[in-house]
């Protein structure tokens, strides 16, 4: 939200990526930025993707800068948590007005997820 309040929309992906790692620095949090993965088909290695942020080796954030987001946002986004076998991600996308953001849930772990949504919110 301080990234947004102080830039607004209208700057590049890389930019609100750069703000969010400062700000995220001075939280004293622990992340990856461009964290390559490997993507497996039928175990075999078919390629890399790269998230834009893994925050404390726990949730994979994306951004966007688009006017709105789409399903196929959204879609990446779930792409991305379920390939790095994440519980949860978040897409977030400054492009907009106002700021957008999803929270994307891995279904391998939708039982624990909802047994346990107290101690995932403390996660975000």
């Amino acid at each position: 939200m301080k990234v947004n309040c102080t830039l607004g929309n209208g700057f590049k992906e890389v930019i609100y990526q750069r703000c969010l790692a400062i700000e995220m620095n001075k939280e004293g949090l622990n992340f990856g930025r461009e964290i390559e993965q490997s993507i497996f088909y039928q175990g075999e290695n078919v390629g890399t993707r790269r998230a834009d942020f893994v925050v404390e080796n726990r949730v994979i954030v994306e951004f966007k800068a688009l006017i709105n987001l789409e399903d196929v946002h959204l879609a990446q986004a779930k792409n991305y948590v379920v390939a790095y076998d994440f519980p949860i991600g978040l897409l977030i996308n400054f492009g907009a007005v106002s700021l957008q953001h999803k929270l994307i849930f891995n279904p391998k772990y939708n039982t624990v997820l909802t047994k346990n949504n107290s101690e995932n919110s403390k996660i975000l």
